[in-house]
């Protein structure tokens, strides 16, 4: 989840100096789906100590403050009850987001704290790199030495899932009952990601769905139909051909699509929409042989031979991320792209005057049209918790309308079951990015790919050897995929 922050939030928390610097998105994501550049340092919320002692605050910073404790009152307005519970006592989260993300994720904490002050409870929150230790391996290490936070919230639900299915995270049904959170009407595309064994062991506290994004300017100049976008694969090639320009000395001035641009680290969105299905958790098998899997790999391929991978690699090298104002989209030296709706909000922020529209991510005959992948960001509870049950009041208070209506309305992030987008600003508002948003993620075909036991490091394999299609170092596509998929069931059978 990415924030943009109002100006009040954004000062008072930079007084307290906990906002960190906006940058890239691995989902980006995110977002999503998606977080932001990593902070180099565990950043910890806490109480000013004595031999910290707080700077004077100017007049606009208390002001600042102030508007900051408004918004509680807004959030009981809108909905947002109290839960009557009989628990009290502290608790420690480690929270993956960074840059304008911490500072809301600040904002979040602090007001759950000062409504659940009265019956002494206290979320204590961490600002821990690299999905809240999920993905360099500290939480790992923070388990295995008795020192794990009580929740932590990933902005990397594969990864996530593959600490679930090793034994790292709790099984929450015996606190979702106590604090009464029911997810049976969730998105099924969802219950991928929460459910390992049939047993709920992560849960996404909203979710996004991945768009094609394009410019109607240059589709126009181009001589296409911004109207009318396009639908199919081939449609898609001949767009991106048709908005690609290149220089007298065979250098690009602009491209029409890049498809791995903002999909960097993610190694199964766009395997996704040509069909293909990586894993099957009622058999435990692997599954990256299949034509559906080649013929997505053999695209990538397509790209790299037509416009020359040395080429694209010069032109994207002094690109911005997702969340600068020099992303390639936003200067316009690409046409179109394809991430996730919390682009719109990067868009808002950085390129407010940049024209676009966006459609659903086109599909080969056979594959997933009109569908999404579910970019998720997911909350678990580590084993060796000492306060589960507070940890998962936090979860649900998390998943409150009130809490996430800003979320949603400033980066089109959606709620996480149908039912509930008719409570959000944008649905009441006829948004038509929202709109579609909805019809996506509707759709039976919607997931969250590739989850189980060996997902994050079959995600980097993926990654490196989509990486040696593009350069052409990999002729033997389905033979190198056998490659790949024997050595990870290995991995898989040893692991279940």
């Amino acid at each position: 989840m990415k924030r943009k922050l109002t100006a009040a939030i954004m000062a008072a928390c930079m007084v307290t100096g906990l906002l960190a610097g906006c940058g890239d998105s691995a989902a980006d994501s995110s977002g999503s789906t998606s977080g932001d550049t990593q902070t180099e340092a565990v950043q910890e919320s806490t109480t000013t100590t004595e031999a910290e002692a707080a700077p004077e605050l100017s007049e606009e910073d208390k002001q600042a403050q102030e508007k900051v404790k408004m918004n509680i009152d807004e959030l009981l307005a809108n909905g947002l009850e109290i839960e009557d519970t009989d628990l009290t006592g502290e608790f420690s989260y480690w929270s993956a987001f960074t840059g304008d993300s911490a500072v809301w994720e600040q904002s979040r904490v602090d007001a759950f704290n000062e409504l659940y002050a009265d019956k002494g409870i206290k979320c204590n929150v961490q600002f821990v790199p690299d999905g809240a230790g999920v993905s360099n391996g500290k939480l790992l290490s923070a388990i295995a030495g008795g020192q794990a936070p009580d929740l932590i919230i990933c902005d990397n639900a594969t990864a996530a899932y593959s600490y679930a299915a090793n034994g790292s995270f709790e099984m929450l049904q015996p606190y979702l009952d106590k604090v009464d959170l029911n997810v049976d009407n969730f998105f099924p595309g969802c219950k991928d990601v929460i459910y390992y064994k049939d047993e709920p062991y992560l849960i996404p506290q909203d979710t996004n769905v991945m768009l094609l994004y394009y410019n109607p300017d240059m589709v126009t100049e181009a001589g296409l139909g911004p109207e009318t976008p396009t639908t199919t694969l081939d449609e898609l090639d001949a767009w991106a051909e048709a908005l690609t320009i290149q220089n007298d000395d065979g250098s690009y001035a602009r491209f029409g699509l890049i498809p791995w641009l903002d999909l960097q680290t993610d190694a199964f969105t766009l395997p996704f929409f040509f069909g293909a299905d990586v894993y099957d958790a009622s058999t435990n098998t692997l599954n990256l042989t299949s034509p559906e899997m080649v013929a997505c790999m053999e695209w990538f391929q397509s790209y790299g031979e037509k416009y020359d991978p040395e080429r694209i690699s010069s032109f994207t090298s002094g690109l911005g991320g997702m969340f600068s104002p020099d992303h390639a989209f936003m200067t316009g030296k690409v046409a179109m792209t394809i991430t996730g709706n919390w682009f719109t909000g990067a868009l808002r922020t950085y390129a407010p005057d940049v024209n676009y529209k966006v459609c659903a991510i086109p599909a080969p005959e056979g594959g997933r049209s009109n569908s999404t992948t579910f970019a998720t960001n997911v909350f678990a509870i580590p084993q060796g918790s000492k306060n589960p049950e507070l940890a998962t009041l936090f979860i649900k208070f998390c998943m409150s309308g009130a809490v996430n209506e800003d979320n949603f309305a400033e980066w089109r992030s959606i709620p996480t079951s149908d039912a509930e987008f008719d409570n959000v600003s944008l649905t009441k508002n006829g948004d038509e990015i929202y709109a579609l948003e909805r019809e996506l993620a509707n759709s039976p075909e919607n997931g969250i790919p590739a989850l189980c036991s060996v997902s994050t490091e079959l995600a980097k394999a993926m990654v490196t050897f989509r990486e040696s299609v593009i350069y052409g170092n990999t002729t033997d596509i389905a033979g190198e995929l056998q490659k790949l998929q024997d050595k990870y069931q290995a991995e898989l059978d040893k692991n279940n």
